[in-house]
């Protein structure tokens, strides 16, 4: 089969904010279109990922977070807007949907759930691949200032915006639920979560508007450090004797 040669594209949007190439998860149970995705995909300087069904397709964004997923609407195991409902509760990865099946209803429902494009076969992989940049250039802005506003560290992640903490474990995601001076005190060792902090520190930076004793962050501490134990995270933040606390230790 013989397919038109895809047009130059600026390799800005290939490449993701942290330098490496971009990573495209392409969920499609017909091996020839997978092939075919993936060879012009890598031409034009991506990488990819391929998954034969639905199940496998969540699996592998779990574990590798792909820039953009090529998702399929007729897979088995789980179809895709099974899977697409799924990574709608997980962030805002974004999704292009492949599919046979060419109704305005069809691509509504794709739209309403969360898709970021629609591609009907068959279809031209040249044109899947402008979109499929056009698609990672309008994400990017997004992108880039939602990672301004977000913290991470091991397992956290934490919103300064939106004064969230979000804990991904065990392949689940949850809620902490803390006080404002326990969210001040975990975002200041969350932004160097490797660095020893002292209590003069943390005092100054979690209850500046008080006249607290240095030991009253241990107080808080102690408390924010069970919250996290219910969670399942053991460990965090860590006593560095004589010093202070460290958020995370681990390499």
């Amino acid at each position: 089969m013989n397919f038109p040669a895809t047009p130059f594209l600026s390799p800005d949007s290939c490449i993701s904010a942290h330098g490496a190439a971009r990573l495209v998860l392409i969920a499609e149970d017909q091996p020839d279109i997978c092939d075919i995705l993936v060879a012009y995909l890598q031409r034009n300087g991506m990488r990819t990922i391929t998954a034969a069904n639905g199940a496998e397709a969540l699996d592998l964004h779990w574990q590798l977070k792909p820039d953009l997923v090529l998702l399929d609407i007729q897979m088995p195991v789980m179809d895709g807007w099974q899977v697409l409902a799924a990574l709608r509760q997980r962030g805002d990865t974004p999704v292009m949907m492949i599919t046979a099946m060419d109704s305005d209803l069809d691509k509504l429902t794709g739209l309403r759930i969360g898709a970021d494009d629609y591609i009907v076969k068959p279809f031209n992989p040249a044109e899947v691949v402008a979109r499929v940049n056009a698609v990672l250039r309008r994400s990017q802005p997004a992108s880039a200032e939602r990672a301004a506003t977000v913290l991470r560290a091991g397992p956290l992640e934490i919103d300064l915006t939106q004064h969230e903490v979000r804990i991904s474990h065990a392949q689940n995601q949850r809620h902490l639920q803390l006080t404002l001076t326990e969210f001040r005190l975990l975002c200041q060792m969350a932004r160097a979560p490797k660095r020893v902090f002292s209590r003069a520190e943390l005092l100054q930076h979690s209850l500046p508007e008080g006249d607290a004793l240095e030991r009253t962050v241990d107080s808080h501490i102690s408390k924010l450090r069970k919250k996290l134990e219910d969670c399942g995270v053991r460990g965090m933040p860590s006593v560095v004797r004589g010093v202070g606390y460290r958020l995370w230790s681990e390499a």
